[in-house]
């Protein structure tokens, strides 16, 4: 309680990311209760949940100087503290990090637990997947934790479940588990009918499949706000080798209302009063953003030539989408958190005709670079890049500045690059790019 209302007061100061971290207060007293941080290692995907970490690691009285000018970083950053086990910002590179630092640590001899915390929007990255891959092929211990706070995998969230949660990751159910399958890996066929048994009886109770294909121990899911059921499970998956996963429930913007009403709205807030219900408004603007400017020519153009198609990795509302998703459904593309993904995809779209514009921010166009040398300069599509906040961004600092989109995309053939001075050089610019031949 006292941790959710430091942060809300904190925040309410500086700005910042909020309803993710309100979302993980449980989670994180969880982690630094069973873990021996920073000799054990939690990292944080993307870091817009890490501020309650930030706050339990001796950095609570710089908690307001958060996105400003020599303050806090807005994310974990290694050089601040050594609790920030790795520098973050762009999602879905916990699990890869957690395992490199799992497998230098056991050729050291060293026995520390790895904890790669992960959310349910950073695990449809296809990186995340590849650690996944790559981490169930070894017998390295490494625990990912899946923050689902959006419902989006299962709603199994109770007490059965959380019972169960508790005897599949006990040391009891671990040992009896490991010795049946060294007895029966002398009869194959009984012990695969053995192993089929257990992941069909899980399957029936749990969504844990995928994850035990791929070679984890799946445990969940949890009540992620079950501060006694966290923390039970922690120390029991604490004891177990190998791969685990788990998979826990939570609500973003807990403990606050107006944020668990409307997440989105307060995921990244400016200073405001937190004894109202609402943000505080800017006063308007007479002249458009270059992002609404973008997202008005879109749907402008798109009525006009209905080979126009929108594509956003998982920032419609950033990228000022919302009005095309709203009128052109069938022509709008949200591939989540998939950069490269979403520049291949557009590639295949322009080879069978359509105009697709891929809305992206100028420092995630950097996760898909060789998708955008290979498979759409090298091939001279015409596939539109609308880059939205290059430059520098300030608060967000260094991971999310786009510094490098002009000297990145010079050096490659076939591209036509343009940068507006207005909102009529805007439309005009865009208007170009889209009927240019290549990209």
């Amino acid at each position: 309680r006292e941790l959710r209302e430091f942060l809300t007061h904190c925040v309410s100061q500086s700005g910042g990311h909020f309803s993710a971290g309100l979302g993980t207060v449980e989670l994180t007293v969880a982690l630094h209760y069973v873990f021996d941080t920073p000799r054990d290692k939690l990292v944080w995907d993307v870091g817009h949940q890490a501020y309650p970490h930030k706050i339990l690691t001796g950095r609570r009285d710089r908690m307001t100087t958060i996105r400003k000018k020599d303050g806090l970083a807005a994310f974990p950053c290694r050089e601040e503290s050594e609790y920030d086990a790795f520098g973050v910002g762009h999602s879905s590179t916990s699990i890869s990090a957690a395992l490199g630092m799992a497998i230098a640590s056991k050729l050291q001899g060293e026995e520390r637990q790895m904890v790669a915390i992960i959310g349910d929007g950073s695990i449809t990255g296809g990186m995340a997947f590849e650690a996944l891959n790559h981490a169930g092929s070894l017998d390295t211990d490494l625990l990912v934790v899946l923050n689902d706070n959006d419902m989006s995998i299962s709603p199994n969230v109770g007490a059965l479940n959380n019972y169960l949660a508790r005897i599949l990751s006990s040391r009891l159910y671990s040992s009896v588990r490991e010795e049946s399958r060294k007895v029966l890996s002398q009869m194959p066929s009984v012990w695969e009918l053995a192993r089929r048994t257990e992941e069909h009886v899980k399957g029936i109770i749990v969504p844990g499949t995928l994850f035990e294909e791929l070679g984890f121990n799946y445990i969940g899911p949890i009540d992620g706000h079950d501060l006694d059921t966290l923390i039970a499970t922690l120390e029991n998956l604490k004891q177990i080798p190998g791969p685990r996963f788990l998979h826990i429930v939570t609500k973003k913007g807990k403990g606050y209302a107006p944020a668990e009403k409307d997440p989105l709205a307060y995921h990244g807030v400016p200073a405001f009063d937190p004894g109202k219900d609402s943000l505080p408004k800017g006063e308007p603007s007479p002249h458009p953003t270059y992002t609404q400017a973008f997202g008005q020519w879109l749907c402008d153009m798109a009525r006009e030539d209905e080979r126009l198609l929108g594509i956003t990795p998982a920032m419609r509302e950033g990228s000022g989408l919302v009005a095309f998703s709203e009128q052109f459904p069938e022509r709008y593309f949200d591939v989540a958190i998939a950069e490269q993904h979403s520049v291949t995809l557009a590639a295949g779209q322009a080879c069978e005709g359509a105009r697709p514009v891929v809305a992206i921010y100028s420092t995630f166009l950097q996760r898909g670079y060789d998708q955008l040398i290979h498979d759409v300069a090298l091939q001279n599509l015409p596939v539109l890049f609308a880059i939205d906040r290059a430059g520098l961004v300030g608060p967000d600092g260094p991971t999310h500045a786009g510094s490098f989109d002009l000297t990145y995309l010079r050096c490659i053939p076939n591209m036509l690059i343009m940068a507006p001075a207005d909102e009529n050089e805007c439309r005009q610019m865009l208007s170009t790019g889209f009927r240019h031949d290549g990209p």
